[in-house]
Formats: C-alpha cells, structure tokens, sequence
C-alpha cells in the first residue's frame, strides 16, 4: 500500500490540555505521510481546536452523552475505511471506537501505560513508549506508524476567524485596543490553584509596571474564582470575559503573556505561540508542562510534593510561589524580543 492510500485515525476525546499534547505528535505523522488521510475524532465540544488544521483531513465529533450520536459517529468511522487507528488516550471507551472502526490495524499503549490496563486488548500492536512528557510519550505511538520524533514540537493549528473577530470587538468594548495580559486562575482541583488574591496583586502590578490592562478568563463553573480575583485587584480593573472556545483563541493567540496553572488554557496559549507562564505546584512540569519553546516554569515543590491526587485545598507548593516570582518570570517574556 502506498502512503497516499494509507488512512488514518486518530483517537483523542478528551480533554484540552491532553489534546494539545497530542497535536505535536500527529503533526510529525502528517510530515511522515504527506499524502495520507488523516482524520481526528474528538468530543464535540473540543472540535473548535481542531478544525482547519493543514495537518488534518476531517474532524469528526463524538457525542459523548448520546447513545445514538455515538452509534453515528461509529458508523461514519467504518464508512471512512481507516487503515490505522492510534489511539492515545488508553481508555475502554476511546480503544473500542479503535475496534468498532473496523481499521485492520490499531496502535495503542501497552497495558502498563494505558490509562485502563484492559483498553490494550483492543489494539493490535501495543507500545511501550520513551519520554517523560506526556507528548514525548506521544510521539512514541507515531513512530510506529513510521513518523519520527522531531527536534521541536510543531502545533498546526488555525485561530477561528470568527472568533478573533468577536473577541476583537469585545475587548474594544472594554477599551482594550492594545497589548493585554491573560490570567487564568481555574483549574480541575484546588490544589493546582493559586490564590485569587495573589492574582489580584499581579493584576494592580502589571498596571502599575507595565501599564498594561489584564484579562481574567475562567471555565464553566469557575466564575466565582474570577469574580474573587477582581475583588484583590481593587483599585485596578481587570476585564473578567467568558469565552467561547473559538473566541479564547483569538485571545490568546494576541496576549503579550499568559500566566496561569496547569490547565487547558495554559497549554492552549503555549500552542498558539503566546509566551506563558505556568504556575506548577503538585503536578510535574517535566511531564504536564507547556510542550513549547520559551515557556517559563516558577515550579517550588519538592519532589515528595509531586502528586496526581485531587485534593480540595491549595497545595503548600503552590503557596510558595510569590507575586514577586510571578512578575520576574512574565517581565522576563515581555522584554524579550518578539
């Protein structure tokens, strides 16, 4: 078979920042088999991401909360004739769309790597992969299919149009026409959180150093953390904006510096090419960092503090990070040349 007839699938439903963890790794498949078809399936509400990539062909949405969106999602896969399926998330769910796409071949983690040991069984070839960031582990299931690692990790992704327009006009409502910072204080548990008021001290700093107004983005069910860090920045004032996903793009994609934990936006931001600061404390840099050239880390745990669980209260490694850590390490982004 030729690379031109070769088909390939991608599985990746979810979420953000493992998305984007993802992308380096299927951009070096689409550099090994320019010709081939490559298509993504992906939760629906992730797709925005995705679409208009030159390295992708179709994607395709799952409807994860509908039996029968499912059963469609699955019949279009079988109708696309696939030749490889890799899947990188390790899960039962993502490993029996593999199975069910029909696709002779299917490329997967090793038991003792995927997320659910038994998602394995459905692959036909399992890899036991190298690295120690999650997109260098990655890079590992693209190998198989005949891709090599690449020095520097490249992100095809297009900024929405509609949404840079929008975002545009929303902020010059606001009267932000110029360079703005983003901060992003959510995240998927407290304990990879920093404290709202030491956002609010950022924020009154970047007006007083820089003159620069700041953004507070936030998720679904994070307002209340928002609204907290505009409250610490008085006297300053903040923009607090609620995005689409196509409009959070255009915004990062334009921000002289986004700082935030480790969370989707934070790995959105470095993918795009905005320089970002990552505040890490529980989780490892070296594994969940930003997968991107120039990122700072400020990163004040020991190594027994490293920890995957989801505790409900900030970490005492997260607490070590000061507001004076914070600025050094944006001033050193907003001085460097563009």
């Amino acid at each position: 078979m030729s690379k031109r007839e070769e088909r390939f699938l991608v599985v990746r439903l979810t979420a953000l920042g493992d998305i984007l963890h993802t992308i380096p790794a299927v951009a070096a498949l689409r550099a090994a088999h320019a010709g081939a078809r490559i298509d993504w399936v992906v939760e629906r509400k992730w797709a925005p991401v995705l679409e208009g990539s030159p390295a992708l062909g179709e994607v395709i949405p799952f409807e994860r909360r509908s039996a029968w969106g499912a059963v469609e999602c699955v019949q279009r896969l079988r109708e696309n004739r696939y030749t490889c399926v890799i899947d990188f998330q390790g899960l039962y769910k993502s490993s029996l769309l593999a199975a069910l796409s029909g696709a002779p071949r299917r490329i997967g983690f090793n038991r003792n790597w995927a997320r659910e040991a038994g998602a394995a069984m459905f692959y036909t070839e399992r890899v036991i992969p190298t690295g120690r960031h999650v997109a260098e582990l990655n890079y590992s299931l693209v190998e198989r299919a005949g891709a090599a690692r690449p020095a520097t990790p490249e992100y095809p992704l297009r900024v929405p149009a509609g949404g840079a327009a929008s975002i545009r006009a929303r902020l010059h409502e606001r009267g932000i026409d110029g360079g703005y910072i983003v901060v992003g204080p959510g995240g998927s548990w407290r304990a990879k959180c920093w404290p709202a008021e030491r956002y609010g001290e950022l924020c009154r700093e970047f007006g007083r150093k820089y003159n620069l107004r700041v953004v507070v983005i936030h998720g679904p069910g994070e307002k209340f953390i928002a609204e907290e860090v505009l409250r610490a920045a008085t006297p300053a004032q903040p923009a607090l904006i609620s995005t689409t996903l196509e409009e959070l793009m255009g915004l990062l994609a334009h921000a002289r510096c986004v700082i935030a934990a480790d969370s989707g936006p934070l790995h959105l931001a470095a993918a795009l090419g905005a320089p970002v600061v990552g505040l890490y404390g529980p989780t490892d840099p070296a594994r969940n960092g930003p997968f991107a050239p120039g990122a700072a880390i400020v990163h004040k745990a020991r190594p027994e503090e490293i920890s995957y669980k989801r505790r409900a209260d900030y970490s005492a490694a997260m607490l070590r990070i000061t507001v004076e850590d914070v600025m050094d390490a944006a001033g050193a982004l907003l001085k460097a040349p563009a």
